[in-house]
Order: C-alpha cells, then structure tokens, then sequence
C-alpha cells in the first residue's frame, strides 16, 4: 500500500468511538432554533422520516442520561453521551443531534480540561462529521498529546488527513493504528487505500478482513456492504447483490444495504422496483444520496414533478445540515453541477471547498463545476488531480472525458470514456446512457 484512505462514512468512524467513557451523566442541551431558512414546518418533515430503528445505541443514549441527571459531575459520561449523539446523527441522517453532541462535549472539558482523552476524542469525531476537517485534526493531535496509544484517535487523525488531502500523512497514521489494534476499522481503512490506487482485487481482501474481524451483527452488515459496494464500483452486480443480502441476513435493519440492493435494480434496468425500494429507504434513512438517487430515478423516467420533489427535499436537507453546523459546500457543488442549478454559486463553494483541503473527490467535484460553468482549461487541470493517485472511480473517468470532448481532445476523450465503462458500465443513474452514447460516437478517433 502506497498512499492512502478515507474517512469510512455513515458507520465505519463511530464504530471506533462509540464506548469511549463510561455510562454516563446527563443534562439536557437546549437547542437555539433553527435559522430562517430553515421553517418549522420543514424541519418536522425532516423529522418525520427519521424512523430508522437504532436499538442499543438509544438505550445507551437514555443510560447516560439517566447517569447525568443522577451525577451532574461525571465528566466522562458527558464526553460519552456526546459521543453517542454524534453517532445517532450519522445512523439517522438528523444533524440536529450535533450540537448537543456540542454541548455535552464542551461541558465535559469544563469539568475536566486537563486530561480529557474522552471529550476531545469526541470532539475531533463531531468536527470530522460536520466536515470541519482542520478542526477534527487538531482536535485528534491534541487528544494524541493526552494517550498516544489509542488506536481510535489515529483513526480520525488519518481520517481527517485524507480528506485535507494528505495522503502520505495518513497512511504513516493509519501505519500506526494498525500496529496498535488490528481489527474492523483497521482493515477497512486498509482496503480504502487499495481502492484509491486503483486495485479493487487487494481492496476487496482487505474488507472481506474486516468482515472476519466484525463483533457484531451491525458491524458484520456495514462490512458486508461495503463489500458491495467495491463489487458494484467495479461493476459486478451479480457479487455486489450477494454482499448487500448477505449484509441484510446479518442485520436486516440496515438500511444501506437496502438501499444497496435498489443501486443494484436502477443499474439493471428495473426502474420501477430500484423506485419502490429507494421509496422504501428514504422514508427510513433520507440521507441526500439516497433522495438524490430517488429523484434521478424519476428523472430518467421522465416524471419531472416527482423529480423535483426529490430535489427540493434535497436542498431542504442541505440547509438543516448548515443550520447543525455541517459543512455541504462539496455536496451541493457536485448536486448543483449534476443538475444545472444554480451554477455560480455551486463554482463557489466547490472553490471555496478547494481552499480548505485538496482531496482527490473535492478536485473532481471543482473539475466538474467548472466544466458546467463553460471553463474547460481549467476544470481539465482538476479533473488529472482527482486521478492522481491512480484510483479506478467511473465518474472521474466520466468527468474527465466529458472535458477532454469539449476541448476538442477527442482521443483523450474516448480512452477515459472507455475506460469508464470498463469499469462500471451502469456507473450513474444520470450520467451512464450518456457516456455509452458519447463513446459510440468517437468510434475511430485518435
């Protein structure tokens, strides 16, 4: 392994922290409410749809409560509970559990500022989910400073080293994780590095480790889904569905297989069941992916007003997550730039992502913006960025055509076209008819 790995996503980071301190104390953290842009009537849909079963991870919540009501001094229990919120915003997709993750975390400093292994942990893991990751890194260096021999806290350092874009920092971290405690986190941070070079064959070893090493039911379905999803990257959809089942028959409450299982039907051609089934999840888990992908479906279906529902629930999202303090300039950047929609605006934010951290995704997502916005020269410039480090991503392969063709480089357009379809020929709801058709026509050239 050359270079390096990413922050895991929706589990793979809390599963490393959640258990950090103990049962816990509890107060109740008053939220100051929503901005404007943000209506009341907006944030209760929202929350409507949050009916995600959490199991022990709501009953540990309620445990640190009761802890906090009973021994309001117990500076470990706050850090846990913030903890604990951190990780019920991420199975939930509800970011207004961040800021009283927030303030757990800061209470638990005032009562100890000292030595505070537990809170300064959580609060490098809060600043990582709000995709603050100069905050999550120097949360993570000042937590190292109190217990350099905690494996947890060189995962959200070499975390937030990938996505600043300093991948030779975070492998060395990850090096050193490794060493401390091979287990589920590590291997799964090992099989992100073979993926961003390029080999899916050592990426898949590596996760089916971190399958081996699950603990739990849960913990096996997020392995086995990942596992899925480098089988459906790669394009092999027959292996793909089989991860994603067998994620549900260890867990059948986990609701990205599911969704999973919906990517699988959209890239067979079975629209209108990939539909009922993302149907299914959104109302579980509306994550913006999982809204985006609902709303694409209806798009190419040509069901223009369901299409648009998707997207305006998409945006409502985008300013519930801002209001919780997460930062969605990538995401919007790369939404808008899909889309056609407010184009300007989605350039800016994808430069001013670019002016925080240099990550190979952040390059591709300004390479794109800028191709929407007509500049050509300069998005190809990032679109070799984002390719780098040699990983074998369709999109970036599509992205990175699409320029080319519009720069008059037809040669160099249909190898990266090509080269995209090989491999993963159903890459994008969106964007893989286009790439098909876009390569048939440069049939010949040079």
């Amino acid at each position: 392994m050359k270079r390096t790995v990413r922050i895991l996503g929706v589990a793979g980071l809390a599963m490393g922290l959640v258990g950090v301190g103990g049962i816990g104390l509890l107060r109740h953290v008053k939220l100051a409410p929503p901005p404007a842009a943000v209506t009341p009537e907006e944030t209760r849909s929202l929350q409507a749809h949050l009916v995600i079963p959490v199991g022990s991870l709501t009953d540990l919540i309620a445990n640190l409560q009761d802890r906090l009501k009973a021994v309001p001094g117990d500076w470990r229990s706050y850090a846990g509970l913030g903890l604990a919120y951190v990780q019920q915003a991420r199975v939930t997709a509800d970011p207004t559990y961040y800021p009283k993750a927030e303030g757990v975390l800061q209470r638990s400093i005032e009562l100890n500022g000292a030595d505070n292994f537990d809170a300064l942990t959580g609060l490098a893991a809060l600043a990582a989910a709000r995709h603050d990751f100069a905050s999550a890194l120097s949360w993570g260096e000042k937590a190292k400073a109190v217990n350099p021999y905690n494996a947890s806290i060189y995962a959200v350092i070499g975390d937030a080293q990938v996505e600043l874009g300093r991948y030779d920092e975070a492998l060395k971290t990850f090096q050193t994780m490794i060493d401390i405690r091979p287990d589920l986190a590590t291997y799964a941070r090992v099989s992100y590095g073979w993926e961003l070079q390029g080999s899916y064959q050592n990426a898949i070893k590596a996760m089916k480790l971190a399958l081996e090493a699950a603990a739990t039911p849960t913990d096996a379905a997020w392995a086995a889904n990942q596992l899925g999803d480098l089988y459906f990257n790669s394009g092999d959809l027959d292996r793909a569905e089989a991860y994603y089942r067998q994620g549900l028959a260890r867990d059948d409450t986990f609701v990205p297989a599911h969704a999973g299982l919906a990517k699988v039907e959209a890239a067979r051609g079975q629209i209108q069941q990939a539909i009922a089934n993302y149907s299914w999840v959104v109302e579980r888990l509306p994550s913006p992916e999982y809204v985006i992908a609902l709303g694409d479906l209806y798009s190419v279906k040509g069901q223009t007003d369901l299409a648009a529902r998707q997207y305006e629930l998409v945006h409502v999202e985008e300013r519930l997550l801002q209001a919780n303090g997460v930062n969605v300039d990538l995401e919007i950047a790369l939404f808008d730039a899909d889309h056609h929609e407010n184009l300007a605006a989605g350039l800016a934010a994808a430069q001013t992502e670019w002016g925080r951290r240099h990550s190979i995704h952040v390059a591709d997502a300004l390479a794109w913006e800028l191709y929407a916005n007509g500049r050509y020269e300069e998005a190809l410039s990032y679109a070799d960025q984002a390719l780098r480090l040699g990983t074998q991503n369709a999109l970036f392969f599509y992205h990175r055509g699409m320029i080319e063709l519009s720069l008059g480089k037809q040669g160099a357009a249909r190898r990266d076209l090509a080269e995209a379809m090989n491999i993963n020929p159903r890459f994008s709801i969106l964007w893989a008819d286009q790439a098909a058709s876009t390569l048939a026509s440069l049939e010949g050239t040079q």
